[in-house]
């Protein structure tokens, strides 16, 4: 009998621990192949909720936990948890001794990742690569991993064309989808009063799903763009509105204080999470009558449920749009003018005929399939676009 190819996945967050979770259980599944986990990052950290703890509590065994992530959201705090987190992942990736490092988007905490296996000549997968997000560095930090990737599981044929002109040889590049429609396919659904039991709110219409990251190339503070998406929001004085944290990025820990503040105003009709978790949360969104933010979901979950998306700031500029989705400055009158579109009855009349952009769902199985055949190997050639591919 063969030996099981190792497949470790690292999570630093609780939004890409949702779009990876039913690859683990796919993975954990076969006997052709074990599962290891590492968990960094945000999921280590009482201030965003010790989400490792969902983990576990779905029943899988966490291999190693890299602690990376220091108590700064400065540019130099920052570049420092990047560093701790080489440190940490090669001790590691040392101990665990994986096949192949199975690795996930565009944050920080991967690139550390990244460059950890890449000098320790362990072959590279790398989920969602191809896509630009021109107001945050993590454009640059996604392209990077890139380039340290064997293999490349996109989520749509522009991004496949992006990773080749990246010099990735087309042999290597998988247009499977966005792994966060697996859920659509898979999950077990929250109805609205089990929503509302689970949250400690009534969710009365019109209710809105607010999640605001920093955009972290932007020279205007996040403060200031939060502070005109919470104006925009006194503007919906009926509407119920449920806010998640952002992200551990640069500039992320005042909006944290700028969320509790408003919500403390409006106790009534508000709620703030650390997390929800990809149940509640996705259950939410099928409840929801609009998706307000910065959030990748409101261009990838949201149009896949039929969502309408008020998409506000640049961080997602570069990425592909549904016609479900409505991009605004981050000026507090755009912001409600692009709610109040999103709630008109033209605009919910045209929702029951958006189609995803990033595939139709069965993303998790056709990677394991991939993952179980790609040969071992981290020497690759320059792929150079005047080939014809």
């Amino acid at each position: 009998m063969m030996a099981q190819r190792k497949i470790c996945i690292v999570t630093g967050t609780r939004a890409e621990y949702g779009l990876l979770y039913w690859l683990m259980e796919e993975v954990a599944d076969d006997d052709d192949l074990a599962l290891q986990i590492i968990a960094t990052g945000m999921h280590l950290s009482p201030e965003f909720g010790l989400t490792y703890q969902q983990i576990e509590a779905d029943g899988f065994s966490i291999d190693t936990k890299v602690e990376m992530l220091l108590s700064s959201d400065t540019p130099v705090g920052i570049a420092k948890s990047i560093g701790l987190g080489v440190i940490g992942f090669a001790d590691a990736l040392e101990r665990l001794k994986p096949d192949i490092l199975l690795v996930l988007g565009d944050r920080f905490e991967i690139l550390a990742a990244a460059q950890a296996a890449m000098v320790a000549r362990i072959p590279i997968a790398h989920i969602h690569g191809g896509e630009t997000t021109e107001g945050a560095f993590d454009e640059q930090i996604r392209h990077a991993i890139t380039k340290f990737a064997q293999w490349h599981f996109v989520a749509a044929e522009p991004y496949r064309q992006r990773v080749i002109q990246l010099g990735e040889s087309p042999d290597r590049v998988f247009n499977v989808g966005s792994p966060g429609l697996d859920h659509l396919q898979y999950m077990d659904w929250l109805d609205r009063p089990t929503l509302e039991r689970s949250l400690g709110i009534k969710l009365r219409s019109p209710l809105f799903l607010v999640t605001y990251h920093p955009v972290t190339l932007d020279q205007q503070s996040p403060s200031i763009a939060m502070q005109e998406l919470l104006e925009a929001l006194d503007g919906f004085p009926e509407a119920t509105v449920i806010l998640t944290y952002p992200n551990a990025d640069t500039g992320g820990r005042v909006l944290i204080e700028q969320i509790d503040q408003w919500v403390k105003h409006n106790q009534h009709r508000s709620k703030a999470f650390v997390s929800l978790g990809q149940q509640r949360y996705l259950s939410l969104m099928g409840e929801a009558d609009v998706i307000i933010g910065n959030s990748s979901s409101g261009l990838t979950e949201a149009p896949a449920l039929k969502k309408a998306t008020v998409n506000v700031g640049d961080r997602q500029k570069g990425r592909l749009r549904a016609k479900s989705v409505i991009d605004t400055p981050e000026r507090s009158q755009d912001i409600m003018a692009g709610i109040h579109q999103a709630l008109s009855d033209k605009f919910q009349s045209m929702l029951p005929s958006v189609k995803s952009l990033y595939g139709t769902g069965n993303v998790s199985q056709q990677i394991k399939e991939e993952l179980k055949a790609v040969p071992l190997q981290t020497r690759k050639a320059f792929f150079d676009i005047e080939h014809d591919f």
